[in-house]
């Protein structure tokens, strides 16, 4: 389990960086004799080759590895508790959105448009941070960041106007979207490619977990606050701020941006080269976007699954209240069986790869199609989860075997994203990867921003069963793509221009990568 997940470490959205510290083969030179090659002392080195060379020294206190456990888990919380609230943020205001209706005089679908927007903040955010993260380091992105996000959420909060609370809500999701861009970079800075297992779960969950949650959480808080939609932004800015204060401590992680600082070379910081950069970060996943069929066809069916979460909360509380007479915050505990589901998929993860990827790799003869299995796995769990919740719901019927229909769908939708993100880098390795990733999040959540705005309406028009069974055919042609890509990846790897080695190989043959989704692609 922890090869898997710490060879990957799915970023949704654009940066996507990877630095492992792990010995090259064949003999290395001493620590102590490092200075004495170099003439000068661990940390004052402005020549590039000297810089690397002192960098892996296990004295040097600025590479993150060699950082004591507490500064390596204050380090690791941060970007893992962002995730998570970042996401949570997108749903919370699925219970409200009666009162928020009723407050600014909306319709129903408008009054959805707070997650919509926040979420498409979060699928366009990176595009403009992931070339400042580059220029400028992870920790004042962080920081400044966190500090525009809890600005915009106070703005929500007190929005007076039903524009003002769009536009707050989609600069706060904006701003907020770089804790999940440069979070998989930082702990990728600190552990490398093979240690922080746990790290690498709770930054790939949180994503999950987070919209997963939020509606309870909202649930609960309009419960106990008379229905005051205002409290779900407050409760964000609760919980943002001790994260704010956090991101204020934090210690640069970015072995490029320590390197370059020290040896002067900010000053050749340019509007031209960041502009660059960002055009990078937008036309390298658009053309694999376009000119690759698996990152097309794995993006739409990774896009789906998110988007039928998003949809479960608004038809979940549609039906739950109007067939079994649910209140909120019991609509809200129905989600618990989604992230049964999720963790149930990790499990599934971990056997197939104890079972068929680690001893290929122990053999040499590891391939990314080993990735699939729970994949496949998914792609058949989905719709029978999507068909259960569709014809198990009936007026006055059993809710425990309605609600029971999240475990399916949880494991089908995460065992999918579990093996997408991983396959997609041991596919096109890291740096290309990196731009494979970004074109898949960024599809992920428009398509997670777009498609509440008409579910209810689904739900009303086609009825409760069909138009649940809708979703589910929509997901049967979608099913047969990981067992094609099981079948004819080989194939494809010859025919792609973009296919590099794979991650996981590079740990094993003790190989260093690094990359971004703003560096070239090694094929291009």
């Amino acid at each position: 389990m922890a090869d898997e997940l710490n060879s990957v470490l799915p970023s949704t959205n654009l940066v996507y960086h990877i630095t492992s510290a792990v010995p090259l083969p064949g003999p290395q030179t001493p620590p102590q004799d490092i200075e004495k090659q170099t003439g000068t002392e661990t940390g004052s080195l402005t020549d590039d080759n000297h810089q690397h060379v002192a960098w892996d020294d296990p004295r040097e206190r600025r590479n993150p590895h060699n950082w004591n456990v507490w500064m390596k888990t204050l380090h690791t919380a941060i970007p893992c508790f962002l995730a998570f609230e970042i996401t949570f943020s997108t749903s919370i205001t699925v219970p409200a959105t009666n009162q928020i209706a009723q407050h600014f005089s909306v319709s129903r679908t408008e009054s959805i448009l707070p997650l919509t927007l926040y979420t498409l903040g979060l699928a366009i955010g990176p595009v403009f941070i992931a070339p400042f993260s580059e220029v400028f380091g992870r920790k004042y992105i962080y920081a400044g960041t966190s500090t525009l996000l809890l600005a915009f959420l106070g703005g929500s909060a007190a929005a007076q106007t039903f524009s003002a609370l769009l536009a707050c809500r989609f600069l706060a999701g904006l701003f907020g979207s770089a804790g999940i861009a440069v979070g998989a970079g930082t702990i990728a800075d600190i552990w490398g490619l093979g240690g922080g297992a746990g790290a690498s779960l709770l930054f790939i969950l949180g994503p999950f977990l987070g919209p997963t949650l939020g509606p309870l959480a909202g649930a609960y808080v309009l419960a106990d606050r008379g229905g005051d939609w205002r409290w779900t932004q407050y409760v964000l800015i609760i919980l943002g701020a001790p994260l704010w204060v956090a991101t204020l401590s934090m210690r640069e992680t970015s072995k490029a941006w320590i390197l370059r600082k020290e040896s002067g070379d900010r000053q050749k910081i340019t509007f031209s080269r960041i502009a660059a950069l960002a055009k990078g970060a937008v036309m390298r996943p658009t053309k694999m976007l376009f000119t690759e069929i698996i990152v097309s066809s794995l993006a739409v069916y990774s896009a789906f699954a998110y988007a039928m979460i998003f949809s479960y909360f608004a038809s979940s509380s549609y039906i739950l209240q109007r067939l079994y007479k649910f209140n909120l915050t019991e609509v809200g505990l129905s989600f618990i069986s989604v992230i049964i589901g999720y963790f149930l998929a990790v499990i599934l993860f971990a056997l197939f790869d104890a079972k068929f990827r680690m001893p290929a790799i122990r053999a040499g003869t590891a391939t990314p199609e080993l990735r699939l299995y729970s994949a496949c796995v998914g792609s058949v769990a989905l719709p029978a989860g999507l068909f259960w919740y569709a014809w198990e719901a009936h007026e006055g019927g059993n809710w425990a075997a309605f609600v029971a229909a999240g475990i399916p769908f949880g494991i089908g939708a995460f065992s999918l994203f579990l093996s997408i993100i991983t396959y997609m880098v041991d596919f096109y390795g890291v740096k290309a990867a990196a731009s494979a990733l970004a074109a898949n999040g960024i599809i992920r959540y428009i398509l997670g921003a777009v498609f509440p705005l008409f579910t209810i309406q689904m739900y009303e028009n086609l009825g409760v069963h069909w138009a649940g069974s809708l979703f589910a055919f929509l997901s049967l042609p979608l099913l047969p793509i990981p067992w094609l890509l099981l079948r004819y990846g080989p194939a494809l790897r010859n025919r792609s221009k973009f296919h590099g080695p794979m991650a996981s190989s590079g740990i094993r043959h003790g190989k260093v990568f690094e990359g971004s989704a703003i560096a070239e692609p090694t094929h291009e």
